[in-house]
C-alpha cells in the first residue's frame, strides 16, 4: 500500500497537474477578455497603475515558459500570451507581473525564496550523489548528508508555494481593479491560475515523497 502511494504521488499527480493546466490554459486562450488587451498591454498596465516603471516586459520563447527575473526586472512572456488578447493571456502576464509587484515591496516569502536559490540548487545537484553513494557504500554519515542536502531542496519547494498563491492573489485584484476584465469574468480567469497553481502543489508533494522514502531508508540503515 506505501507503495502505490508513492507511485501515485511521484508519477500520477505530477502527470494529473500538468494534463490540467494544458487543458484549462487551451480553453480559455480561446476566450477573448472584454478589454481586448494583449497580455503584453496587461502587464504594463497593471505595473504602471502600481507605480513600477523600472520593470521591462519582454518577448520569450516556448509555450507556458512565462516568468519574472528579478535580478535584471523583467518579466518575460510567451509569445502567445505576449501577443494574445485572451483570458489565460490575462491572467497569466497578471500573475508575472505579481511577482514584480512581489519584488517591489520586497515581501518577505519571495526574499527568503531568493535567499535559498543558491543553497537549494546545489543540494538538488550535489545530494542524490551523495544518497546513492551512502546506500552503495552502506555509509549511513554520507546518506544523511545527502538528505540535508535535499531537504534543502525540498524546502525550497514549499516556500514556492505562498510566493505563487500570492501572486495569483494579487492578478486576480489588479485584474478587476484595473478594468482589464469584468466582474462576470472572474470565474473564469481564476480556474487558470488554479490549474497553473496545481504544478507548484504536485512538485511540492513529489519532493515531500522523495525526501520521505530517503528518510526511511536512513532509519532502516541504522536499524539493521
Amino acid at each position: 500500500m506505501e507503495f502505490l502511494i508513492y507511485f501515485a504521488i511521484i508519477l500520477l499527480v505530477p502527470i494529473w497537474a500538468s494534463s490540467k493546466v494544458k487543458s484549462t490554459y487551451k480553453k480559455y486562450s480561446k476566450v477573448p477578455t472584454s478589454s481586448s488587451m494583449t497580455g503584453a498591454e496587461v502587464a504594463r498596465k497593471i505595473l504602471n497603475d502600481n507605480g513600477i516603471y523600472d520593470v521591462g516586459i519582454e518577448e520569450t520563447r516556448g509555450t507556458l515558459s512565462d516568468h519574472y527575473d528579478p535580478r535584471k526586472k523583467v518579466i518575460r512572456l510567451s509569445s502567445d500570451n505576449y501577443h494574445g488578447r485572451s483570458m489565460a493571456a490575462a491572467a497569466v502576464s497578471a500573475h508575472e507581473v505579481g511577482h514584480a509587484i512581489q519584488d517591489a515591496e520586497e515581501y518577505a516569502f519571495l526574499k527568503f525564496r531568493s535567499a535559498l536559490v543558491p543553497v537549494a540548487s546545489f543540494g538538488s545537484n550535489i545530494s542524490i550523489f551523495l544518497i546513492i553513494g551512502g546506500m552503495l557504500l552502506q555509509m549511513s554519515g554520507l546518506l544523511l548528508v545527502g538528505i540535508v542536502f535535499f531537504a534543502a531542496a525540498v524546502l525550497f519547494q514549499f516556500v514556492t508555494l505562498p510566493v505563487e498563491f500570492d501572486a495569483s492573489n494579487r492578478a486576480m485584484g489588479q485584474l478587476v481593479s484595473t478594468g482589464v476584465i469584468r466582474n462576470d469574468e472572474e470565474r473564469k480567469t481564476k480556474k487558470v491560475l488554479n490549474a497553473a497553481a496545481l504544478t507548484y502543489v504536485a512538485g511540492a508533494l513529489v519532493a515531500l515523497a522523495e525526501l520521505l522514502r530517503f528518510v526511511f531508508m536512513f532509519i532502516g540503515m541504522n536499524e539493521d
